[in-house]
């Protein structure tokens, strides 16, 4: 198929060069972010000029009015995962893999539902990493942290981490890491030790690694694309649903949140005694890419463009 070339509109120009970027087309609305009623008037004057038949919305701040405001216009395509309130839209999304505590179904009787993290939209690389190769002795040790890392993790996790344990280590450092160039100095002398920012690539690292250690959120999704074991901590409120129902899935380890427990000490000691085995990794590997086969970005298009299967009166089908 090919790639779906959309209109997107933004209340500031803050993500302008992103969009454009990748081949779509921005319309800054000049309104308030954080008050998307307030930009109704404007909105649906943009519907109507550019004939606008479907629209996706992806924003916590949407409310219960600018919701159902739009969706008495156009038919209306809804991001969730946390089921704030009632939500007056044609079809709604939710590609967490904790949909199922929010028992959209029963809530839901006329709206259509795709459900599951078949729908989590990554890169297009992603739905073609291909069975993971996994090594008899994991020597190849992928580390991230997100945007910032408040509370230190990487380099806590460095300080614990055996020496000589790894043949490399890739730490990628978010673009807003305070600690990015004082590491890169504490270590500057260990070769195995290397340190990327805010890289374009983060596939590449991740089908290289032999285990992975990540925040939570979207970044487990594409781990489990790649295919790659992995250990999660958490240091928000938001991720501690995401890497629960990874870890009681049994799929990916929870080492714990940064904000109350020492999790450099437990990723150490999961690394040293949880992942010798060979079997164990490779059938959690496989089992992260059956639920997760990088081809969301596609469904999501297809729903968009109305070429999606009929929905369970609930869980929607491609």
């Amino acid at each position: 198929m090919s790639p779906l070339r959309t209109i997107q509109h933004l209340a500031d120009a803050q993500a302008k060069e992103l969009v454009e970027a990748r081949g779509h087309h921005a319309v800054i609305l000049g309104t308030k972010w954080e008050d998307m009623e307030s930009e109704l008037p404007v909105l649906n004057d943009f519907i109507r000029e550019r004939g606008v038949r479907r629209l996706l919305i992806d924003s916590y701040q949407a409310t219960a009015r600018y919701l159902s405001s739009l969706s008495g216009h156009l038919e209306t395509v809804y991001m969730d995962d946390v089921h704030a309130f009632h939500y007056p839209v044609h079809a709604l999304i939710c590609y967490a893999n904790y949909w199922r505590k929010f028992a959209y179904p029963a809530h839901y009787r006329s709206t259509k539902l795709y459900l599951g993290p078949e729908y989590v939209p990554l890169k297009g690389v992603f739905a073609s990493c291909g069975e993971k190769a996994i090594e008899d002795i994991p020597r190849r040790l992928l580390l991230l942290s997100g945007g910032a890392d408040p509370y230190h993790a990487l380099e806590r996790m460095l300080e614990k981490l055996a020496p000589g344990r790894w043949d490399r280590i890739d730490v990628i450092c978010g673009r807003y890491c305070a600690d990015y160039e004082r590491m890169k100095r504490v270590y500057i002398r260990n070769e195995a030790i290397v340190f990327h920012q805010a890289v374009a690539d983060i596939e590449t690292y991740m089908r290289a690694a032999d285990v992975a250690v990540s925040a939570g959120g979207s970044t487990l999704y594409e781990l489990c694309a790649a295919g790659t074991p992995a250990i999660s901590y958490s240091f928000a409120d938001n991720q501690l649903n995401n890497v629960r129902q990874f870890a009681e899935d049994g799929l990916i380890e929870y080492a714990g949140d940064i904000r109350y427990q020492d999790i450099a000490e437990a990723v150490s000691e999961i690394l040293e005694h949880g992942y010798a085995d060979k079997e164990k990794r490779r059938r959690r590997s496989a089992a992260m890419q059956r639920l997760v086969d990088g081809r969301g970005a596609w469904r999501i298009a297809e729903i968009l463009t109305g070429k999606a299967g009929g929905a369970y009166a609930g869980i929607g089908t491609v």
